[in-house]
């Protein structure tokens, strides 16, 4: 564990970081033999330390350069999380050049659109799977010269660039460790690191373009925030895509400025258990991953029912009537007191352990969801922000956690609301622009200022509360204002209901398009004899009846003008893959709405 003097110094030497390559390399010098990276081996998690990930770091770059890359060339980076991603996007910053991550997700149209918007001259990719598709988008882009495999490949065509694998790079690589650290002195800080293409919730996706400055002020932001919690020998679980923002900064960089640990999750079907394995201490996530946590842990705990069942409901119960500062009585606080080793404790040995706070960001969290967690006894800390700032604007501090606001801002940034409602944001974290983008650039940034899109407020204590996106309001045909996110979240709390979209833009009221949860209805179907199959229990009136309940308990709940009228239920849930969800689990409205489009307006007929 670090002195506090000790940590306190070494943070006061990387707020003086001028670019990220920098800060890895006196982390490195710093930490050597210490483990940095874990990945799964088999069924064993094996660490690289820094000064093996360093010493990979240096042939990489070294080769980079042997083969062509110079100062502001463009590297695409092609991998699901691992080790190799780490040291691949550190490589492209230290040869001079620009990483351009992009989603496994990305169909083969995205692929060619990135490698030719952003004119990038080389690309990493990591598995055979991946390269079936990326390599045909390579084979038409007019300026890649070659590709880096991470994993060995088998061929089947002729390609307009060579294909290099990972092994023989660094085995070829003549380490110039002089040449690369003369390289990254000159980098500064005001020059792009990466370019994060957005996952296009309304569109084809942008170029942004986020320079060192912008990621080191996160992380210094961040360290601030947290440091009440105790900084120091701290483990990260990361899962979230490396290619987004929130986990490139908050889950890769962010460890490197506190000389962490990393360990990379499996899957999202085996993250608890990779919890129970790795015990991290922080860990990032989007809204809807807790979301299903907490609907896993309610059904095993009404599986299990009796005595069980009561003991937790009332630790949820007592914990977050303590967190909401309620008088407890004497007997109250005694349960209270009881329950923690009985209940809660049980249940943060299952994260791990030692977790000190989970962080949500990425979209809305529904503050019933934070609430659940905060009564169970782990912290979730919600924030705020977007590719385009980071990404990290706002976040809850530990010793004042309001669950329906995303928190105060980062240290050395700006907050404004303007006339119209909408978030204004100042200051280093703001990007550089949007690649290749300057009529969309000068639209979004106005006298310094990042027009989020976002509509929201500050509170008395300098929290901000986002209430919707501006493109994303419902306005009915009444005029009135409606938040469709609010409403959508209300009704995924509902054990009936897994996904559901609102729609009713210049309409007299809403409607719905709902998937129901497959578990539920598979049990419901099992109950009345009928085949456990999704797209034919959504056409089964009785079946529609009883999500119409959950319905109406929603709308029990909600003004006149936000209630739901009539929905249509659909067996296909939102994905990445059918292009409903953006990789970062957001849905993706205008696609929704070309698919259901004419079935949700039938509703009005």
């Amino acid at each position: 564990m670090f002195h506090k003097g000790t940590m306190s110094t070494m943070m006061d030497q990387m707020q003086h970081t001028e670019n990220l390559v920098s800060l890895f390399f006196a982390q490195a010098e710093r930490l050597n033999d210490k483990p940095f990276l874990w990945q799964k081996q088999g069924n064993i998690y094996h660490a690289l330390t820094w000064a093996e990930c360093a010493d990979r770091v240096i042939k990489l770059a070294c080769a980079l350069k042997e083969k062509g890359i110079e100062k502001g060339d463009r590297v695409v980076l092609v991998s699901e999380n691992r080790s190799e991603w780490a040291l691949a996007d550190l490589a492209i910053m230290a040869a001079g050049a620009i990483t351009v991550p992009t989603y496994i997700t990305n169909t083969l149209n995205d692929h060619q659109h990135i490698l030719n918007n952003s004119q990038a001259k080389a690309a990493f990719i990591s598995t055979q799977k991946l390269a079936e598709t990326f390599l045909r988008a390579t084979h038409q882009a007019s300026d890649i010269e070659f590709v880096i495999s991470i994993e060995q490949l088998s061929l089947k065509q002729e390609l307009t660039h060579s294909v290099y694998h990972w092994d023989d790079i660094l085995k070829g690589a003549v380490a110039d460790k002089t040449l690369i650290q003369k390289n990254v002195k000159q980098i500064k800080s005001d020059e792009t690191a990466c370019i994060i293409y957005t996952s296009g919730t309304g569109g084809r996706p942008k170029g942004v373009m986020l320079a060192h400055r912008s990621i080191l002020h996160n992380c210094t932001g961040a360290t601030t925030v947290l440091k009440p919690l105790g900084l120091g020998d701290d483990v990260f679980l990361s899962f979230l895509p490396l290619s987004h923002a929130y986990e490139h900064t908050a889950g890769l960089m962010f460890p490197i400025y506190l000389g962490a640990q990393i360990y990379y999750a499996e899957s999202a079907e085996k993250l608890v258990q990779n919890m129970a394995e790795c015990r991290p201490t922080l860990m990032t996530a989007v809204p809807r991953l807790y979301e299903m946590i907490r609907t896993k842990i309610l059904r095993n705990i009404e599986q299990q029912g009796g005595e069980k069942e009561q003991l937790f409901k009332k630790a949820v119960q007592l914990g977050i009537d303590k967190h909401l500062g309620r008088r407890l009585g004497l007997l109250g606080t005694l349960q209270h007191v009881a329950l923690e080793w009985l209940v809660r404790h049980k249940i943060r040995q299952r994260f791990g352990g030692r977790l000190k706070a989970f962080v949500s960001g990425g979209a809305p969290l529904h503050q019933e969801v934070g609430l659940f967690f905060q009564g169970m006894g782990v912290r979730i800390l919600q924030g705020y922000g977007q590719t385009e700032s980071g990404p990290v604007v706002c976040v809850n501090t530990p010793g004042k956690i309001k669950m329906h606001t995303v928190g105060p801002a980062l240290a050395n940034t700006e907050l404004k609301i303007a006339t119209d409602g909408e978030l204004l944001v100042r200051g280093d974290l703001v990007m550089q622009g949007y690649w290749r983008d300057e009529k969309t650039t000068q639209s979004v940034l106005k006298g310094g200022w990042l027009h989020t899109g976002d509509i929201g407020f500050i509170d008395e204590d300098g929290y901000l509360q986002i209430t919707d996106r501006k493109k994303d309001i419902i306005v009915n045909s009444g005029g009135d204002n409606i938040s469709p996110q609010r409403i959508e979240g209300y009704l995924s709390l509902e054990k009936e209901i897994a996904q559901c979209m609102v729609y009713g833009d210049q309409r007299s009221h809403l409607v719905a398009l709902i998937i129901p949860d497959e578990e539920y209805a598979f049990e419901w179907a099992k109950k009345h004899g009928l085949p456990q199959d999704l797209n034919t229990l959504v056409k089964n009136d009785k079946f529609y009846e009883e999500i119409s309940k959950a319905v109406t308990q929603v709308n029990s709940q909600l003004s006149k003008i936000d209630k739901v009228r009539k929905f249509i239920l659909s067996g296909e849930p939102f994905t990445v893959e059918n292009e409903q969800m953006t990789p970062t689990l957001k849905i993706r409205r205008h696609v929704i709405e070309t698919q259901y489009g004419d079935a949700l307006s039938k509703l009005y007929g």
